[in-house]
């Protein structure tokens, strides 16, 4: 499968109230951001209810502080029967200089679901070139 374009999923300013007693953002802040972004990517394989069914380790390399402009950005890894896998890339702009710097980075599954919120296929019945 040839890999897909780095998208631009999410952009946000930062605020005072998404900061923790150092100043600098919650890592949860980011994690939620890096969630929607998630959804966003997979919303483009198809109008499911979509949720998350993992997350894999997040390390952060970089703070972001208020001001800051934080970037998110998503491409698709695979493409499975009921699921896909996302990579998620976070990158900010510092407010005071504009330098980029990147804070993180994620790979997630999606898994879409049916209206009896149950798995159901991505791809119509071998469209994905498998045999019914």
């Amino acid at each position: 499968m040839p890999e897909h374009p780095r998208n631009l999923a999410l952009r946000v300013v930062t605020r005072p109230n998404d900061t923790n007693h150092y100043g600098t953002v919650f890592g949860g802040v980011i994690l939620a951001y890096i969630d929607q972004a998630g959804y966003v990517e997979a919303r483009r394989h198809g109008a499911f209810t979509w949720v998350t069914a993992s997350v894999e380790r997040v390390d952060f390399e970089a703070p972001v502080g208020v001001g800051d402009v934080v970037s998110f950005y998503a491409r698709t890894v695979r493409i499975g029967r009921t699921s896909l896998t996302v990579e998620i890339e976070v990158e900010s702009e510092r407010v005071e200089s504009g330098r980029v710097a990147r804070v993180t980075g994620a790979t997630m599954t999606l898994v879409a679901l049916d209206e009896h919120c149950r798995p159901t296929p991505i791809l119509p019945e071998g469209a994905d070139g498998s045999k019914p």
